[in-house]
């Protein structure tokens, strides 16, 4: 078996890093690129979401390196992220590929289901092999998201240059992906501690809250780094959504057959009181959240086509003017230009600097 996935973020190290402690070949796609995406359109239906068609150009470029076995995460709907997997396996297939796919859907109860095709996956492993392999991939997720906040910190502080910020991100982040041991993880992060402990901000900058879909949230690529872009400005930004958060509530949460009510829920309820798929419904819930936190502003990315976040954005504008707080939605899809996007968030942040130095502004919705 020679392993692959598509990308989300940085999600490949854990993932690579759990079946290679198992003893299976993995084949990571080169980082999402033009060529990604130019593929990923190609072969796609035109009105196709964002994320499926990058994702397509992963596992084609997986597939020409020699995998042989995609896994694929599942979903139900009403989002169409359910039927990626089958509309993929379709595509590829056309093209000529000869490859298995897995789909790991999540347990919803059928935690039978879930378990057979990790057994698929996983072989003959010993249980004990498996909780390191687990335990080593989480290290490692938690790690990169102290590293991305660490990283963060030190743009907006302004305390290292862009340059000088990128070099020692990667630094970090190839330490990370090549350890196999808790004990060089622990080193790096004492490490990563003593790096970035004294790159905080010493004044108060803007700051804005991410919402919007998954994937174009974590996805660098996808979003146009747009994170580092407005922290290199001086922006403090919170993303709303994190792969630990994720796979908290849609793995081992429902695994235990756990649904509690959740506070981004609770927020949401006066104006969206059920799921709508997605995370639209966290969407609204989390920038009533931001508000509530004192955010100067809320940017609110998503796919274009995409069902959840369409509602969502149809009811953001009642939210921003409810609570005072500016919302620019952003619509990504194969078109999105940089210079656009940049235009776009410097009048933006231009708008949340004059608000707070006291200048109000009537318009508190842009999209």
């Amino acid at each position: 078996m020679r392993l692959s996935f598509p990308h989300m973020g940085n999600l490949y190290i854990p993932i690579k890093t759990f079946f290679e402690s198992l003893g299976i070949e993995v084949v990571v796609p080169p980082l999402s690129n033009k060529e990604t995406l130019e593929l990923g359109v190609k072969h796609s239906p035109e009105f196709a979401c964002l994320p499926l068609k990058v994702n397509i150009g992963n596992m084609i470029q997986a597939l020409e390196k020699g995998a042989n076995t995609i896994v694929m995460a599942g979903g139900g709907g009403p989002c169409r992220f359910g039927y990626y997997s089958e509309v993929q396996r379709e595509i590829l297939s056309d093209l000529g590929y000869d490859f298995e796919m897995i789909v790991l859907d999540p347990p919803k109860g059928n935690l039978l289901k879930l378990v057979k095709n990790i057994k698929r996956l996983i072989g003959d492993n010993s249980f004990k092999k498996i909780w390191f392999s687990a335990r080593l991939a989480w290290k490692k997720a938690v790690l990169l998201e102290e590293l991305d906040y660490a990283d963060g910190m030190a743009r907006v502080s302004k305390k290292l240059n862009k340059k000088k910020a990128n070099n020692l991100f990667n630094y970090f982040e190839k330490e990370i992906d090549l350890t196999v041991s808790f004990d060089k993880l622990q080193c790096i992060e004492n490490q990563m501690k003593e790096c970035y402990h004294d790159l905080t901000p010493s004044f108060e900058p803007i700051k804005i809250g991410l919402v919007g879909e998954i994937y174009t949230v974590l996805d660098n690529f996808v979003n146009m780094d747009i994170k580092k872009k407005l922290e290199d400005w001086g922006v403090y930004v919170d993303k709303s959504i994190s792969l630990t958060e994720w796979a908290n509530t849609n793995l081992l949460l429902r695994l235990l057959n756990i649904h509690g009510e959740k506070n981004t829920e609770i927020a949401a309820r006066p104006y969206l009181n059920h799921f709508v798929g997605g995370h639209g419904l966290q969407s609204v819930g989390n920038t009533v959240l931001y508000a509530n936190k004192k955010f100067d502003g809320v940017l609110h990315v998503l796919p274009f086509t995409c069902m959840p976040e369409i509602i969502a954005k149809s009811i953001l504008p009642a939210v921003s003017k409810k609570y005072n707080i500016p919302v620019l939605s952003l619509v990504m899809d194969e078109h999105a230009a940089d210079i656009g996007l940049n235009t776009r968030l410097e009048a933006f942040v231009d708008l949340l600097c004059k608000r707070k130095e006291g200048m109000k502004d009537e318009i508190l919705f842009r999209s």
